[in-house]
């Protein structure tokens, strides 16, 4: 399948945000705003799709199956639409790819940028059609008040400028409950990347958050490692080393893993108590792993800030060094 990379935003450009998973109704006002405004400063226009509301949702903090398979479908359809950003994430959004007109997206790229949950229906419309999603901020990522800085920086890289973006740690990091006190955070200085195994290697990106990405394994939704896959995975505070190292034997147990030639991992949040010595340990239990590099600690998973990698994309990994790019 050849792969498409959706044009870059210029200043005018349209960006409709979609609910596939939880619903704006969980996003408080001073967030919305800050997010709307952000964008806005980038010379882009900010659009909610029709079933994007505050309507009361089901159990699941969702609207129904067919109102968010709607969304979806009259962002992609909308010609002055250049993004689609989803406003969170949630638990359910693999519920929606048996509805997807996969034919309608491959005819109509355009960025996709979300994460967690998001991974889902991220990666189905990767296997199904080829384009090039983004692994990135929410909406609702955005409207973080402060120590956004990084995060916006590299969502500009990867989206509106070259499409390429060679990475750096970021200086400080946070796992605070933003949403609840903007003014009230609490961050704590980076020690940089762990560097796990040492080597280079260099392919395409797939990945996202584990436990979600698992959900594909034997679907059609799942892309294939191709050979010279470079794997970026990440998981929630609820997966404990025990639940990373069993999701991560799954996918090794891949009949095409053998193709993965490199791993990042995101940081962990502070509630799944994984530490460097811990994950060292598991990753050095397994011995189809024995002669990847594996780079961990990197900005992108549920902490702040958040880097925007292209899946679908080239990774450039190394020690010391990760470079990505759209292409």
């Amino acid at each position: 399948m050849n792969k498409i990379i959706p044009q870059k935003l210029n200043k005018g450009d349209k960006v409709m945000v979609i609910a596939p998973a939880r619903s704006l109704k969980i996003i408080g006002q001073d967030a919305r705003k800050i997010a709307k405004q952000r964008l806005e400063s980038l010379g882009l226009v900010v659009e909610f799709a029709p079933n994007t509301t505050d309507e009361n949702c089901d159990f699941m903090g969702s609207t129904s199956v067919e109102k968010r398979v709607a969304d979806i479908h009259y962002a992609f359809k909308d010609k002055s639409v250049k993004a689609i950003m989803t406003i969170i994430g949630g638990a359910n959004s693999n519920q929606l790819l048996p509805y997807l007109d996969y034919n309608l997206i491959k005819n109509n790229p355009k960025i996709l940028c979300g994460f967690s949950d998001i991974t889902a229906l991220q990666n189905a419309i990767l296997a199904q059609t080829g384009m090039v999603v983004y692994y990135g901020p929410h909406y609702s990522s955005l409207g973080m008040k402060h120590g956004c800085d990084y995060t916006l920086d590299h969502f500009i890289n990867m989206l509106i400028t070259s499409g390429k973006d060679d990475i750096v740690p970021s200086t400080i990091w946070s796992d605070d409950l933003w949403f609840l006190d903007q003014e009230k955070r609490e961050f704590e200085a980076n020690e940089g990347y762990w560097h796990i195994h040492a080597g280079e290697a260099e392919g395409t990106i797939i990945g996202g958050n584990l436990c979600t990405f698992n959900l594909l394994l034997g679907t059609k939704y799942r892309p294939h490692f191709c050979p010279n896959t470079i794997l970026f995975i990440e998981d929630t505070e609820n997966s404990s080393l025990a639940d990373f190292e069993r999701n991560l034997q799954a996918l090794i147990y891949q009949p095409d893993f053998g193709n993965v030639k490199g791993i990042v991992i995101g940081r962990f949040q502070k509630g799944s108590k994984v530490t460097k010595e811990g994950l060292e340990f598991i990753l050095d239990s397994k011995k189809e792993l024995k002669e990847i590099p594996i780079l961990a600690n990197v900005d992108f998973g549920h902490t702040s800030p958040l880097l925007t990698i292209p899946l679908g994309g080239t990774a450039v990994l190394s020690t010391g060094k990760l470079l990505i790019d759209s292409k």
